[in-house]
């Protein structure tokens, strides 16, 4: 395909096409009694917990009233665009999403506390109990949660949730997100998209963990953050507390196990602790060996897991920087993964559709999944931590209009433009607005804390060919307070502004080459590929997008096996220190996935690398 047609279907209107609802087996045989029951958050775990997936009843409005009645049942965590949500149906902005159903809490235990968590809510949600507002919450990708012990009775409770919004309207986080869908951006989703659930903790419990792998040092650090402090020299009496867990009540205790067999038990007053790991088993996506945690504050314990492995960039013998894995240069080869379903759209419709994505990706002989501008469940994270996929994540990019001259078309046809326009000029890249360069800062920090305790998580990437982006040398900063033990990506694609551990590049029309960084950084081919072949009965849209057409499934392998035989290995050798092809599967317009947007159907029959 040449440039100019890929740029012809971006600005297709596509509202008389005819699309092809696909369904995945999971979405197929999807049981409304039993939506993603798997507990959410894997590395901080306990076992007192409902998950309140399942039917709401559901209205939409342009009232800030909510109706006596309701327009019908949506199943959550499926949002309303989606067809699993029963609704199929596009918010708009200027409308209002209302979410009910009942909350029934038998008894209050005495001491506890009942906090409600929410995976992600798209894009500003306010959650009422009885009518009361507990919190309001802006974003659409990040977890939330509010101690509800204060608002309900025991019985019957009314839980409300009240959601706008705005998609591409406004300077929000919305990644791929379009109303006007087509081309390289999907169909606009929003509310309720992953799992919501409620937990009963202690008065005073653990509120998150931090888990550093201190690989040189052979030692782990863990950090244990409560709901508030603690007062070690207070809070003797211990008349109610279990007799094995009293001399416990004002310290932590840590046991580490190694495949069910303990290796290490702690007790200390520090919420901060360096636990020595000897002969420690390394984690990779060769052996992806994870260490088993279980942490005790006073009456709460929750459970967890970490990995031990290092990620830098050095100079290999030859004095080319590469990146290096537990002290040994590793070739990253990627897939781009947009983390799309034709059926739930941003939700997986399971957990073992999200395993299947990783374990076929790992069968076709990739070992990175570059999650692109898309935060997943936390599930996703696991299954790539305990199957053994290393994962570059990108921050999730908003802003206001992008002027697609600027980040798309201009960069494209001249690359030599990179590195000479500087990203502080707010207005090329829909960026003028203060308090949203504000709220992408909050976010992006919120997004390391959330991940920073997966082993397969080894690179930020804050912007994608300058959607949005702004300040990229002081986010690299700001990253770097925050986590020091991963890579980081400034400007996946263009508008490089020097900084951060890889110079990367993105390249679909020109031929590829390998070039050495003048700031001595590792050299990573972000983006490139995208062969497109359309597969009948498999693919959503008859409208084709790729950066290259193939008729069949025969010519696509073997334009794919050329490309990285000739050209991946070549680059490999001279210097280059990770490829990431696009893409995973195909994505409504984009058939240039390695499986059909379904999943159903495979387009090559063998790994493209060794």
């Amino acid at each position: 395909m040449k440039f100019k047609d890929a740029v012809r279907t971006l600005l297709f209107k596509n509202k008389d096409i005819i699309f092809n609802q696909l369904y995945t087996i999971w979405g197929s045989n999807i049981d409304p009694n039993n939506i993603l029951t798997e507990y959410p958050r894997p590395q901080l775990r306990r076992s007192n917990y409902t998950i309140l997936n399942g039917y709401w009843n559901y209205n939409i409005t342009k009232d800030e009233v909510k109706p006596l009645y309701y327009d019908g049942k949506i199943l959550v965590p499926f949002s309303p665009e989606s067809v699993l949500s029963g609704v199929n149906r596009q918010l708009k902005p200027g409308e209002i999403l209302w979410y009910e159903r009942p909350l029934i809490v038998e008894k209050k235990p005495p001491g506890k506390r009942l906090i409600l968590h929410f995976g992600a809510v798209d894009q500003i949600c306010e959650v009422l109990i009885n009518y009361k507002r507990v919190i309001r919450h802006v974003g659409g990708y990040l977890p939330f949660s509010a101690d509800i012990t204060d608002y309900i009775e025991e019985g019957g409770n009314l839980l409300t949730v009240k959601v706008i919004d705005l998609s591409d309207t406004s300077y929000h986080s919305r990644g791929k997100q379009k109303l006007l869908r087509g081309g390289m951006f999907y169909t606009a989703q929003s509310g309720i998209w992953q799992t919501v659930w409620m937990e009963w903790v202690p008065q005073t419990y653990i509120k998150s963990l931090s888990i550093t792998p201190l690989v040189d040092e052979s030692m782990v650090r863990i950090s244990i953050n409560l709901n508030h402090a603690v007062n070690y020299e207070e809070n003797s009496d211990q008349r109610n507390i279990r007799p094995d867990r009293r001399n416990l009540r004002n310290l932590y205790r840590v046991d580490i196990y190694d495949k069910g067999v303990k290796i290490h038990s702690y007790v200390t007053k520090e919420s901060t602790i360096d636990i020595p790991m000897e002969n420690f088993t390394y984690w990779s996506p060769e052996n992806p060996h994870l260490y088993d945690v279980v942490v005790w504050a006073g009456e709460d314990m929750v459970e967890s897991y970490f990995g031990m492995r290092k990620i830098e960039i050095k100079e290999d013998e030859e004095g080319v920087a590469r990146i290096f894995l537990n002290n040994k240069p590793y070739f990253q080869n990627g897939l781009l993964d947009q983390g799309y379903w034709p059926d739930g759209l941003y939700t997986p419709p399971g957990d073992a559709a999200m395993i299947f994505d990783i374990e076929q990706a790992k069968a076709l002989g990739f070992n990175m999944l570059r999650k692109h501008i898309k935060i997943e469940p936390l599930r996703w994270y696991y299954h790539c931590d305990r199957l053994g996929m290393l994962v570059w994540q990108d921050m999730v990019n908003g802003g206001g209009k992008y002027n697609m001259v600027t980040v798309g078309y201009l960069p494209t046809l001249f690359p030599g433009i990179n590195g000479h326009i500087k990203d502080k000029k707010y207005s090329l890249f829909g960026r003028k607005n203060a308090e949203g360069r504000k709220e992408w800062l909050r976010e992006c920090e919120e997004t390391v804390n959330l991940l920073y305790n997966s082993p397969s998580v080894v690179a930020w990437v804050p912007f994608n060919e300058g959607w949005g982006q702004f300040d990229a040398n002081e986010v690299t900063d700001l990253i770097r307070s925050i986590d020091k033990t991963r890579l980081i990506d400034q400007a996946s694609g263009w508008y490089d502004q020097g900084g951060g551990d890889i110079k990367s590049i993105h390249n679909y029309f020109h031929p590829l080459k390998y070039e050495k960084d003048k700031h001595k950084r590792a050299v990573v081919l972000t983006e490139f590929g995208g062969y497109a072949c359309y597969i009948k009965g498999h693919s959503y849209s008859p409208i084709i997008y790729g950066y290259r057409i193939f008729k069949d499934t025969k010519d696509l392998e073997e334009a794919l096996q050329k490309l990285y035989r000739e050209d991946i290995q070549r680059m490999k050798k001279e210097g280059l220190s990770g490829a990431v092809y696009t893409q995973l599967t195909d994505v409504e317009d984009e058939v240039n996935g390695l499986f059909t947007y379904d999943r159903k159907v495979c387009k090559i029959s063998k790994p493209l690398m060794d």
